[in-house]
């Protein structure tokens, strides 16, 4: 499986996971530290904390609900240049600090 674009999950500012492109579909895994730290919490009620890795032939509902609606999203796709249907482009450039307690990042911190 060949990954295209890899984003960086972190949910309270720490580091949770791994959220992949392949040519598949996507796939979603937690950090093996951030399951053993004391406080961790689930990136969402659907994604739940677990060592096996989620795969998805569409972006997680839960990732593609982060990304901008309306005039928003018009505006994140102008100013970014990225296609409106470039969900993947879309979660990477508009949810570094998304509402709530999860934000994705294009490189690891």
């Amino acid at each position: 499986m060949d990954t295209f674009r890899t984003a960086y999950v972190y949910v309270r500012r720490v580091y949770a996971g791994i959220l992949c492109e392949t040519d598949s579909g996507y796939l979603f895994q937690y950090d093996e530290d951030y399951l053993k730290t004391e406080n961790a919490t689930a990136v969402s009620l659907t994604l739940p904390m677990r060592t096996e890795t989620y795969y998805s032939k569409v972006l997680f509902p839960f990732f593609d609900g982060l990304i901008p609606e309306g005039w928003l999203l018009n505006v994140v796709s102008r100013n970014w240049k990225i296609d409106l249907r470039d969900r993947f482009g879309l979660l990477l450039v508009s949810c570094k600090d998304a509402i709530g307690n999860v934000s994705i990042m294009e490189e690891r911190i």
